[in-house]
């Protein structure tokens, strides 16, 4: 039996009906076509799948969507304002900090929610905060570089 749920999806209310069991990351790719938020792993092992819920970053693939309802959930698609990119997205590209690019999404969503709520930052307490995410190519100095560099930006190292 499926259930109704709404949630605001990139700044846009959204309507679904999803199985109890449907999982976030199922409903934003499958269901609403953000295909964005990868799926690596389904174990919560790799972040590839991570999205902003009410500002807090999540592994999708850990969260049903109907725990959602009611919640504002950003994806990567939700991040740069038409061409313009957000200033997380500019620093990766910036920095070169990304080559297959299929972690990419994740580590960037972490990133946001990161430079949101954290001060003080500098490259151990980086690698600490973005460790729930895995990357196969970089060796994440790249990664943590953009973080690094932006966090200078707006004073928070």
């Amino acid at each position: 039996m499926n259930v109704p749920i709404s949630i605001k999806v990139n700044g846009v209310e959204r309507q679904a009906e999803v199985e109890p069991r449907t999982l976030l990351a199922s409903l934003l790719r499958e269901t609403l076509c953000l295909t964005g938020t990868h799926i690596g792993c389904d174990t919560a092992q790799c972040g590839c799948c991570t999205v902003l819920v009410d500002g807090d970053a999540v592994k999708s693939c850990t969260m049903l969507a109907v725990q959602a309802d009611g919640c504002s959930v950003t994806t990567i698609e939700g991040l740069a304002q038409g061409e313009e990119l957000h200033p997380v997205q500019k620093s990766f590209h910036d920095c070169h900090a990304l080559q297959c690019g299929y972690c990419t999404p994740g580590f960037i969503m972490s990133s946001v929610e990161l430079l949101e709520k954290y001060r003080d930052l500098d490259e151990g307490r980086v690698r600490e905060l973005l460790e729930g995410n895995l990357c196969r190519c970089t060796g994440y100095n790249n990664i943590v570089q953009a973080v690094l560099s932006l966090a200078a930006e707006r004073g928070r190292t």
